[in-house]
């Protein structure tokens, strides 16, 4: 916790030669989200952090939505995932990337199944990510 009694991300990076973060298994979100895997690689993106936190998911037949005050980057690793934020749409395959920039709601799609790797832009003031949707496709 902070001075203000807020619970703080540890640092992404620590300042030591090497930052290490062992594997471990993607989880489900909970019941109410279905088919949606994640695990956060370097930190949970709780508070506020300068850094960059990543994280991998996976979807399948399913959709996910949400508000966010940084930014967040996916990189698709297999199948393919359809991103919209702002009237635009985007359909991105292995290989491809996308960011959807602060300050909007970005909906992520898979028709049938997508993995993707995905990295939060800092948040230095800690706003919080809002209005949470899942839905199956």
């Amino acid at each position: 916790m902070n001075d203000a009694g807020t619970i703080q991300s540890p640092p992404v990076t620590t300042g030591n030669a090497i930052d290490f973060w062992a594997a471990k298994p993607l989880e489900a979100l909970g019941a109410e989200y279905g088919s949606l895997r994640c695990r956060f690689i370097n930190s949970h993106p709780v508070g506020s952090w300068d850094d960059f936190i990543l994280s991998e998911w996976t979807l399948s037949s399913c959709a996910w939505e949400d508000f966010h005050p940084h930014s967040e980057t996916a990189f698709v690793l297999e199948g393919e995932l359809h991103i919209e934020s702002q009237g635009k749409t985007v359909i991105l395959r292995p290989g491809d990337s996308a960011r959807v920039n602060p300050g909007g709601l970005g909906r992520y799609w898979a028709p049938v199944y997508a993995r993707m790797i995905t990295i939060y832009g800092p948040n230095p003031e800690g706003l919080e990510s809002h209005s949470f949707a899942y839905s199956e496709v």
